[in-house]
């Protein structure tokens, strides 16, 4: 039977909540890394030369098409057959983070193909320079655009973490398995971590409605004043 005052007392056990800890981290600097490869990915292709569009759809075709468990393996086990060795940590962020560029370019892909071209055309006419035009025109745009699908990814990442464990990499889902093996009671443990990636997944959601809160204020002003004509009409 269920044993409740096992999966209370895990749900405070400092071994779990050490590898909440490095759930967490493993998740933040994913996202960080995969953002940071994720929009020279989009902008190669979005470029109209060859040189940049089909390495960047060779990269995405690659690594949205294969499974992220299987990139795991091959880096952490494949690699070092052709010489290249990586720790258990750097494997797994490389893993991750690679795997995330790929989903998150076509994210900022989609948010770029939703600005306007009369703004770039604007921004040319005012003689801004492709990168001030980036800066100041398009990419303030496309975060408003792009954050709910960005939430949904860190979303999925946050649980996508537990494929880590197959390489030993000790976080939430690895240390439950360390439990399991030792005190054999594993329907409580997973029930712990379940709950632990639920508490993980539901902050976030909070965390991203505040940003679409701050970000859509522009938005929803404009919206606002675009009504008030057709109000004054009614009247």
């Amino acid at each position: 039977m269920f044993d409740f005052n096992a999966y209370l007392h895990y749900l405070v056990n400092p071994f779990l909540l050490g590898g909440v800890g490095i759930t967490i981290g493993l998740t933040l600097v994913t996202i960080l890394i995969g953002m940071v490869l994720a929009l020279p990915l989009a902008l190669g292709r979005m470029s109209s030369s060859p040189w940049f569009s089909a390495p960047a759809r060779f990269y995405v075709w690659v690594f949205r098409g294969t499974p992220l468990l299987v990139q795991i393996v091959l880096i952490y086990a494949g690699l070092p057959q052709l010489g290249i060795r990586f720790d258990v940590m750097t494997s797994a962020v490389l893993a991750l983070s690679l795997n995330e560029a790929a989903y998150l370019s076509e994210t900022i892909r989609s948010g770029f193909s939703a600005i306007a071209k009369g703004q770039i055309e604007a921004a040319k006419a005012l003689s801004l320079s492709r990168i001030a035009t980036l800066r100041l025109v398009t990419l303030p745009q496309v975060i408003r655009i792009i954050i709910p699908p960005l939430g949904n990814s860190v979303n999925g990442l946050l649980k996508a973490t537990s494929l880590a464990s197959v390489i030993s990499m000790e976080e939430l889902m690895r240390r439950s398995q360390v439990l399991m093996q030792t005190k054999f009671e594993t329907l409580e443990l997973y029930c712990v971590a379940a709950t632990f990636y639920l508490v993980l997944t539901t902050v976030w959601d909070l965390v991203q409605v505040r940003l679409e809160r701050h970000y859509g204020k522009g938005y929803a002003q404009e919206k606002r004043v675009v009504r008030m004509p057709q109000a004054a009409a009614a009247v």
